[in-house]
């Protein structure tokens, strides 16, 4: 049974007409998620400290955000790489600020929240490159950000968590940067669709499998690229030797499959996983504890994570 609560907030989005990106195209959507954050996401937290920087990327550059608690700002703490979720397409630092702020003053360790130039404007590998970049930019600024090089996780959620999956992946054989830990919520790890909650989650969920199609469609304009391992990391053929991982997934989400699948392959390819699914919850619940109380829960156990993590 889906959780009452997740059912009422898309009762309520519907009744308001609350659009996706399948429907409207990404500028709108873009707006309609930041409608969606005003109805569902609670208060902002206080944190210590909140400071924007500009983070040299090819062509460009990003907006990163830090944030650190009110126990870390004399002495350096753990710090979370931290990219948000929106299907490659929309979503920003503003729209997972109170997130990030929850995981931060909840961790007792520094978040950087990662603005990702978005597709179609940028399409793939721009999320990958950029992601990895402000990776490399944290480890290099540590002393600037007060954080401890040696305790630097990744994490974000559904293609966030892709992201911070990929970014571990791309650093494992670095012998400059050595991550301690992946947060992967409710991650995109099939970009070829394959498992059956796709099918099964794809409509009357929230996020449907059209909505990801057109996600996908935007990011990987060349369907062959969603076999990269940038696209795929399910697909890669090694996963030994990343970092340990904390895998969250929804009963009801068309991504459910995949994220338990990736799960299940990092314990058989040695990595020390931890695996959590919220069975009566929707895609992209996490950050919705104004009106569903298990995000609330959930949040708890993602910040304890890191914690136990980056102690």
């Amino acid at each position: 049974m889906i959780d009452p609560q997740a059912q009422a907030l898309m009762d309520t989005l519907a009744q308001q007409g609350v659009a996706s990106v399948s429907q409207v195209g990404p500028e709108l959507a873009r707006q309609a998620y930041l409608v969606r954050k005003s109805i569902s996401q609670p208060d902002p937290v206080e944190v210590g400290h909140v400071q924007d920087f500009a983070v040299p990327v090819k062509d460009a550059d990003i907006r990163v955000r830090l944030y650190k608690p009110s126990t870390c700002i004399e002495s350096p703490c753990g710090l979370t790489v931290y990219f948000h979720g929106g299907g490659f397409v929309i979503g920003s630092i503003e729209t997972h600020d109170t997130l990030c702020r929850q995981l931060c003053e909840y961790s007792g360790h520094a978040v950087l929240s990662v603005d990702y130039r978005l597709a179609p404007e940028h399409p793939f590998p721009a999320a990958f490159d950029d992601s990895l970049e402000a990776t490399r930019w944290a480890h290099s600024n540590a002393q600037m950000l007060g954080i401890d090089p040696a305790r630097i996780a990744v994490a974000g959620d559904s293609a966030g968590g892709q992201l911070a999956a990929v970014v571990a992946m791309a650093l494992r054989d670095d012998t400059t940067v050595r991550l301690a830990f992946q947060l992967l919520i409710y991650p995109i790890t099939d970009a070829m669709m394959s498992h059956p909650s796709i099918r099964h989650n794809g409509t009357g969920y929230m996020l449907t499998e059209a909505t990801l199609q057109a996600y996908y469609s935007h990011y990987w304009p060349d369907p062959s690229s969603r076999q990269d391992w940038r696209a795929s990391p399910l697909l890669a053929k090694d996963l030994s030797g990343l970092p340990a991982a904390f895998v969250l997934t929804a009963g009801f989400d068309p991504l459910h499959d995949e994220g338990l699948a990736y799960a299940d392959r990092l314990s058989r390819s040695g990595v020390p996983t931890q695996y959590l699914c919220f069975e009566r919850q929707i895609h992209g619940f996490l950050p919705m504890g104004r009106v569903i109380d298990e995000a609330n829960l959930a949040v708890g156990v993602c910040a304890l994570a890191l914690k136990n993590a980056l102690n």
